[in-house]
């Protein structure tokens, strides 16, 4: 077996392994201990994260950062990766964010000469933007971690002027026009509510002993169809331009409540919570002429009541 076969293989064993011993690693491969301590020299050199423990029940063992094995890209894969990625930069933050940006020097780095070179071409000549937002959200990654781990979280949260302390158990993040959001569910609220990420000023995990709900068959995609036991929900109902559709299309949150006509109109329908009526009633009176809600009444009669506030303003 050749030396960069035998540093690939041991690269890879010692990656499941996570704990093992010179002696196992020597005997598995067939050659001397001399022989794999040189080679374990060598995969640290590169970056493998291995620590050792001297004493009778010592060892090696691969620190928390597991390494993945080599994998093969075409050119035009490693292109679109590269892009994927580089495209992130116009947050101000993201999930993974010291390690997003280590992974893409990394690509950057080991690609082909003429590989970099093509990159350096299309820098300028494509894009994802997102609005340029001064608001950041420092803690995505504490809020990812809850709703993976199903965490119950204690965050200190910024809304209308005020702050307060809530317990939350995250569903997960999302980006939409520049800015993070996080569904959760709210033990105060005992009903499931949206946050946005930059109006949380502080998250940890909560230390109080609350026990965590089940949310393990709650997601993204489906978490409009949960509600608490004292949600109260309305029918809403509005017809959409071509424009206004195009606008909506941009929601995650309307995705399951969108309609589209072949002439390109459409309309919204669907239930929503009671107490998302001013939500509702902000979002459809940023839609101006493109929307005509029709229901329910109380939406109606408070988007005529934000528009009058509206209006008085400019008498």
């Amino acid at each position: 077996m050749s030396k960069s076969k035998r540093l690939l293989d041991l690269m890879m064993t010692i990656n499941r392994m996570r704990r093992f011993k010179v002696k196992e690693l020597a005997d598995e491969f067939g050659v001397s201990t001399r022989t794999i301590l040189r080679d374990l020299q060598e995969l640290s050199e590169l970056g493998v994260p291995l620590y050792s423990e001297v004493g009778p029940h010592g060892g090696y063992q691969v620190l928390k950062e597991r390494i993945l094995p080599p994998i093969a890209f075409t050119e035009e894969e490693a292109v679109a990766i590269f892009f994927a990625v580089h495209g992130l930069r116009h947050y101000v933050h993201i999930p993974f964010e010291t390690e997003s940006s280590s992974a893409l020097q990394k690509f950057y780095h080991y690609m082909p000469g003429d590989v970099r070179d093509r990159i350096d071409r299309m820098k300028n000549r494509v894009d994802f933007i997102t609005p340029s937002r001064r608001a950041g959200a420092p803690h995505l990654s504490v809020l990812l971690d809850g709703a993976v781990n199903q965490k119950v979280l204690r965050i200190v949260y910024e809304s209308r002027g005020s702050s307060s302390v809530r317990q939350i158990q995250p569903i997960g993040i999302y980006a939409s026009q520049g800015l993070w959001y996080c569904p959760a569910y709210c033990f105060q609220r005992k009903d499931f509510r949206l946050f946005r990420c930059d109006r949380i000023t502080d998250a940890a995990e909560d230390t109080t002993g609350l026990e965590a709900v089940d949310l393990s068959h709650v997601h993204l995609g489906n978490r409009k169809s949960f509600h608490g036991e004292d949600s109260a929900e309305l029918r809403c109902y509005a017809e959409l331009t071509p424009e206004g559709v195009e606008r909506c299309e941009g929601e995650l949150w309307l995705e399951s409540k969108l309609h589209i006509r072949e002439d390109g109109t459409g309309w919204v329908d669907g239930m929503i919570p009671e107490h998302d009526l001013s939500f509702y009633a902000q979002f459809f009176i940023g839609l101006g002429t493109h929307a005509t809600v029709k229901e329910p009444q109380a939406l109606v009669g408070l988007i005529r009541e934000k528009l009058a506030e509206l209006l008085s303003r400019y008498e």
